[in-house]
């Protein structure tokens, strides 16, 4: 017998990407349902080589599943995530909406799936697990094997942040706005804050009292609660015309002496890395080729010559997947894999 899964915001980019990466990465499901508000009853919805209709979210029972991976924003996940985890489903949530919850862990199965037997072992839990933000992601896959090895002290990264961070309709104006600049429409600004075509935007989620912006200070937060509280993180985020994938130019100050082929080395052993950094034309990665990868790809390992204990390092990923979907469906994995579940009756 396999588990029984529910993909909430099955209509959406990430949660048709859900559906993808569970067939393709053959999850041990017996039953899929494919969730989404009343307005999208019906509508169908590819897993693998079948087609699922969408159910309504608001009389699903899910006392009947294991695994609810949800991706239908704050304000559902805040409604019912509490509901669908009081009837013992564990719901994988991809909203911002849990992910500072002290009670809720945080999880990159690569770098903490340690916490998941802490969690599941608690029989006061709330059910919740939390996907952490695509940017954040990507990036401490990367950090995870070098903090291991020499403890990082500072993080200092510019991320280059695709549309689709920002759902269909960011797609959609990226399309739009550059379609309409060849035929000499003007590019009206209604998802981004500017043109997004042939530009790039200093601006990702709303302003903070400090300067920051929430995506900026996502970034610094999450990274402390899933790797080290201890590190300090500054961030500059950028949306870029680009359709899919997440690029992030990362400087890392560490407490010991660790060269560019030590991490080099560290990187091509550890889990979801995938290295490819040649000192020629063409030898990194950019977004156009990380589309559809589960990886998290790293180039451009240097030494940084200005500070003592200093690395630079260029780190992209398939945002839908690894920032997303692929990791929701990772930690299910993980909870499974670790024996922390039992079958649905």
């Amino acid at each position: 017998m396999g588990y029984k899964v529910a993909v909430v915001g099955a209509t959406g980019n990430v949660g048709r990407e859900m559906l993808n990466i569970l067939a393709e990465r053959q999850f041990p499901a017996d039953e899929v349902h494919a969730l989404a508000s009343r307005k999208s009853i019906g509508v169908e919805v590819s897993y693998g080589d079948k087609t699922l209709k969408c159910k309504d979210l608001e009389t699903f029972d899910f006392s009947k599943v294991d695994f609810c991976v949800m991706s239908a924003g704050s304000s559902v996940s805040t409604e019912w995530s509490p509901k669908i985890g009081a009837t013992g489903c564990i719901v994988i949530d991809n909203s911002s909406c849990w992910r500072y919850d002290p009670e809720v862990p945080l999880i990159v199965p690569e770098v903490n799936a340690h916490v998941l037997t802490e969690y599941m072992a608690n029989n006061k839990r709330k059910n919740i697990i939390a996907n952490p933000n695509c940017s954040t992601a990507q990036m401490v896959v990367a950090l995870k094997p070098l903090h291991d090895a020499a403890t990082i002290k500072r993080v200092v990264v510019a991320t280059y942040q695709s549309v689709s961070g920002a759902g269909k309709e960011g797609l959609d104006e990226l399309w739009n706005q550059t379609k309409g600049i060849f035929v000499t429409d003007a590019p009206e600004p209604k998802k981004f804050t500017k043109q997004i075509a042939f530009n790039v935007i200093p601006h990702i989620d709303v302003f903070m009292d400090s300067g920051d912006t929430k995506e900026e200070w996502k970034m610094m937060a999450e990274t402390k609660k899933i790797l080290d509280p201890k590190i300090k993180v500054t961030a500059t985020c950028v949306r870029v015309p680009v359709f899919v994938g997440h690029s992030e130019a990362i400087n890392i100050e560490f407490e010991k002496p660790l060269s560019a082929e030590e991490a080099r080395e560290l990187l091509r052993e550890a889990p979801g890395c995938m290295v490819v950094d040649k000192r020629e034309n063409g030898g990194y990665v950019t977004p156009v080729e990380c589309v559809g990868d589960y990886a998290t790809f790293i180039s451009r390992i240097r030494d940084d010559q200005t500070i003592e204990n200093g690395l630079n390092m260029w780190v992209v990923s398939d945002n839908l997947r690894k920032g997303a979907a692929l990791n929701a469906v990772q930690i299910a994995e993980a909870i499974i894999n670790r024996g922390l579940m039992k079958k649905a009756a």
